[in-house]
């Protein structure tokens, strides 16, 4: 399969989102809301320089929410034929005058809808045939291999692709987006006295010009894979701890969903009660920017057609915001305030953009240089959150710092402690990199409890 060459219609998409609004005003919806989404991609898998697998795949789906007072239902389909359309009107429709009320659920304010949104570059066609696609996976494949010790692969990939979209609604929302998407990776296993280690590298982008040199993944996953080899466990206590920033970013996660509008409305968040306050030490300072050139998280406005903007979300330690959609601003008596996404035909949910913490002064070889008995966390998996509390738990693996050095790889470890006074202690590195829609340099936590063996 090729990439097609012609985009995506995003005028065609906003016409079948306006109509599915007006049929649903017309069959008595007092408001209504529509989204639209086409998306294309074509993935190729390659193993042993052989090709294992061409996927292609091009989807229409549509989204439709209608409200009959305080009560809503939605509803989302990939039948747009004219009898597919009537019948998904006809049940978002029979819903909603059977849901129970809602008193915050509606359209947001007109008043508060955008009226023009900035221009951002979002959207580089997808240039790469299923033939070059195999060929960069097998670039990427030889690289990993040509590390000593690297046994196997378990997959090369390369991908391309493109989304458009549209979204209708009665308060005045007529907006429509299109975005690309390209990437490859390698996952390769190494072997030594009988146990396996695996690991990968990859990158993903907008335009292929960001997308980091093959070799340089392909060299990466195999030299994390070998590093893993001869792993044990270190000795349980507190000691400090250095969050590599390829998990580190994974706090940006659990902050998120603690000031969510959602969940603070819920009063499920321990830091329900902390906007305003300090949160991390003054000298972290955490950015979402919705409108970064070719960013992977960028959106001209928020899924509710709200405008959006740059914004310290933690300000040198301070919370300054919650992420509010309208029926969470509803509920706490605020505004909403650019954070809202949409979904095909539910309700709107809430998140940032393009967010990063800010780097600090200290390199990541000084802070280890600096530590006597400490570990390095590379990998995370199977995290524990209590929302109420704070108190968290993770497995982890990664490397043992002895001496102001790193000593040898370890795993099967549990890092354990409370978010509240984690982010307080929190000291970040200066090695921020942007891959992601949410980037952080390597973390520093002066103690936490660590259990292994």
């Amino acid at each position: 399969m090729t990439t097609h060459s012609d985009a995506p219609d995003t005028q065609q998409l906003l016409d079948i989102a306006g109509d599915l609004v007006r049929r649903a005003r017309k069959k008595g919806a007092d408001a209504a809301e529509a989204a639209v989404l086409q998306s294309r991609s074509t993935e190729v898998a390659v193993r042993d320089g052989n090709l294992e697998a061409v996927e292609g795949s091009e989807s229409k789906d549509a989204g439709l929410r209608v409200f009959f007072g305080k009560r809503q239902a939605g509803v989302s389909f990939s039948d747009l034929s004219d009898d597919g359309v009537e019948l998904a009107i006809e049940r978002a429709i029979a819903m909603a005058k059977a849901a129970p009320e809602d008193p915050w659920c509606g359209l947001v304010d007109e008043s508060l809808v955008a009226r023009s949104k900035p221009d951002l570059e979002l959207y580089e066609a997808p240039g790469w045939s299923s033939d070059a696609l195999a060929d960069i996976a097998r670039e990427v494949e030889t690289a990993a291999r040509s590390v000593d010790g690297i046994s196997m692969t378990e997959t090369a990939f390369a991908s391309n692709g493109e989304t458009a979209s549209a979204a209708v609604s009665t308060n005045g929302v007529s907006n429509t987006a299109r975005r690309s998407s390209h990437g490859y990776g390698v996952s390769v296993i190494a072997a030594r006295d009988g146990v396996m280690e695996r690991d990968y590298s990859m990158t993903s982008a907008r335009r292929r010009a960001d997308l980091r040199d093959k070799a340089e993944i392909g060299r990466e996953a195999g030299d994390r894979t070998v590093s893993r080899l001869g792993a044990t466990q270190m000795p349980s206590g507190s000691r400090p701890v250095l969050f590599d920033r390829r998990v580190a970013a994974r706090f940006i996660g659990a902050l998120e969903n603690a000031i969510a509008g959602p969940a603070i409305a819920r009063g499920v968040s321990f830091l329900r009660d902390r906007l305003g306050e300090p949160v991390f030490a003054e000298h972290v300072s955490i950015i979402d920017d919705p409108h970064r050139a070719w960013g992977l998280g960028s959106r001209p406005l928020d899924g509710e057609g709200l405008a959006n903007q740059r914004r310290a979300i933690i300000d040198k330690g301070v919370l300054t915001t919650w992420l509010l959609n309208s029926p969470s601003a509803r509920q706490l008596g605020l505004e909403p305030n650019g954070y809202a996404t949409r979904s095909l035909g539910g309700s709107p949910g809430v998140s940032t953009t393009n967010i990063h913490i800010e780097p600090g002064t200290r390199s990541r070889g000084d802070m280890i240089a600096a530590i006597d008995d400490g570990l390095v966390v590379t990998e995370m998996f199977s995290p524990s959150l209590n929302p109420n509390t704070g108190d968290w738990s993770v497995g982890v693996s990664g490397f043992a710092i002895s001496g102001g050095e790193i000593a040898g790889p370890v795993s099967e470890i549990t890092v354990a402690g409370n978010l509240l006074d984690i982010f307080k202690r929190i000291e970040p590195a200066d090695d921020l990199v942007f891959w992601s829609s949410a980037n952080s340099p390597s973390l520093l936590v002066d103690s936490l409890s660590v259990g292994g063996a």
